[in-house]
């Protein structure tokens, strides 16, 4: 599965006769782009009174997760959202927008369908809008092209006006006094320089703050130093051409984004010349878990399953499981062996070295000369250097930390045995009860791997997530949510039912917000 990263009426009008279709009318096929408050130049009020029409969401960050939340939130009328972003616009991974390469989910995850199939914002509601849908059927394909899921994002995004890009979240306090979190932010300008200051007041926020590339200590070595290129994957197609001047070239990781960039240098090579070697910790550069029933890790059974786990229990099936979500596609693996297949039809073989079960104990880049790497064979205990003029470095990416984001809210939260932030079962920060009291949650979107498991960083389960959270948001089953969503029973103790969608701290009617832009 991908991992790394993206409405209803008024809930105090009677006017949404069909529980399991909250449109009234077809939802038309192009939306009519609103105008961004964000491009105002103007200062959120930042006057120590409680704000009138405090803010119902606050969302720091729009990857795919959070832009999930946005599109779901914006048909509900009189939920007063906003969604901070520090960049200027939506991108999804342009590193890794490999000609070819594919979104490892059916294009029904997309940000809203398993939620809210009549939404305004669903792929194929996209198609219809840029007259595609035809080519579309007609191509038979399940699984997107990252750049078309990208495409797509950003059409979302140029149609919802809760979003504000060049917005950089500094810091979130609880306010006791006003029973409600303050956001404090940084508006940019186009140069990314700070432009103005402003305040959000809200009852509720949103983490959805992503990802960051990850360089395993051994390798840190051969960063910000001058000499042979080596970049993160992350960084890939924008020192493609650089990489591919190089003589020799090593990809570490064996994953999907090394196997990615390993296939598209091969493509890129003459036959015979390649010079390319790829390593990695895997015992093999192992397919995915994709059968039908392996799947289903990815749904809200195994997802509640996996969170009523003990602590130690959850801590040692998330490695555990790394086939379920770190493998490689089992296209992905055919289409290399198919290339180098190919190239051995005149007689030779391709100049590659394809081996697994290898770590980097050291590394070393001087000015001047060839990037060393001391390497190890973890099942024969041998080990050897490897020279090479520029590396990739397919490592994966990390959860952004919390802090020094949380920092103002360090007193109110609390934390596991091992110091991470604790997660209830409806995605919300676990905090003091003065907080929860006043019917006021922080809630985390791909933050809860410890405590959600697998399917954590899924795009997948990114429109029930965010349904989830609209629904503890509003206080109402917003968004009816299956019951039973997997053919298996995780475990032997009778299965406990959904949970219930828990009724706010106090009857509100949700207003428009003037607070924040």
């Amino acid at each position: 599965m991908n991992h790394p990263d993206p409405g209803r009426p008024d809930p105090g009008r009677p006017d949404h006769p069909h529980p399991g279709h909250p449109h009234p009318v077809p939802a038309p096929a192009h939306p009519r782009p609103a105008r961004r408050r964000a491009d105002r130049p103007r200062t959120a009020r930042t006057t120590g009174r409680t704000p009138a029409t405090p803010r119902d969401l606050v969302g720091i960050g729009v990857g795919p997760f959070n832009l999930s939340l946005a599109a779901l939130a914006h048909p509900l009328t009189g939920l007063a959202t906003a969604f901070y972003e520090q960049r200027p616009r939506f991108h999804w991974h342009p590193g890794l927008l490999i000609d070819g390469a594919r979104v490892q989910v059916p294009f029904l995850a997309d940000l809203v369908s398993l939620a809210d199939p009549t939404s305004n914002w669903s792929f194929l509601n996209y198609l219809r809008a840029h007259d595609r849908l035809y080519p579309f059927y007609f191509a038979e394909r399940l699984h997107l092209q990252r750049a078309e899921y990208d495409a797509y994002c950003r059409w979302v995004c140029d149609h919802l006006p809760a979003l504000h890009f060049g917005h950089q979240v500094d810091a979130v306090h609880w306010h006791p006094e006003h029973r409600l979190f303050e956001v404090d932010f940084t508006r940019l300008d186009a140069d990314g320089r700070a432009a103005s200051t402003g305040r959000a007041h809200t009852r509720h926020v949103v983490l959805g703050i992503g990802t960051e590339p990850h360089v395993p200590a051994p390798l840190r070595p051969l960063l910000n130093t001058p000499g042979a290129p080596v970049v993160h994957a992350a960084d890939y197609l924008g020192h493609r051409d650089t990489l591919l001047t190089a003589g020799h070239i090593t990809v570490v990781g064996s994953g999907q984004s090394g196997a990615e960039i390993f296939l598209d240098l091969l493509r890129h090579r003459p036959a015979g010349r390649e010079r390319l070697t790829w390593i990695g910790r895997t015992e093999a550069f192992a397919p995915m878990e994709y059968s039908k029933l392996g799947l289903e890790h990815f749904t809200p059974d195994y997802t509640r399953y996996f969170h009523a786990l003990p602590e130690p229990v959850r801590d040692r099936l998330v490695p555990a499981q790394w086939q379920l979500h770190k493998a490689i596609d089992a296209d992905t693996l055919a289409a290399i062996h198919d290339e180098l297949y190919r190239r051995t039809l005149h007689g030779g073989w391709p100049d590659t070295v394809l081996t697994p079960g290898v770590r980097v104990r050291a590394a070393d880049r001087r000015p001047g000369h060839p990037i060393e790497l001391h390497l190890e064979h973890t099942q024969q205990g041998a080990s050897t250097r490897l020279t090479t003029d520029a590396v990739v470095l397919a490592t994966g990416h990390r959860r952004r930390p919390l802090t020094p984001l949380l920092d103002g809210l360090a007193p109110h939260l609390r934390h596991d045995g091992r110091g991470r932030p604790r997660v209830d079962e409806r995605h919300r920060l676990v905090m003091d009860p003065a907080v929860a009291a006043a019917g006021c949650h922080v809630h985390v979107q791909n933050a809860e791997l410890h405590t959600h498991g697998v399917g954590t960083p899924d795009l997948g389960l990114a429109a029930w997530r965010s349904a989830t959270i609209l629904n503890t948001v509003t206080g109402k089953d917003t968004y009816p949510l299956p019951a039973r969503t997997a053919f298996t029973t995780f475990g032997l103790r009778e299965q406990q039912q959904r949970p219930r969608t828990p009724h706010p701290h106090r009857a509100r009617a949700l207003t428009p917000s003037a607070d924040g832009i």
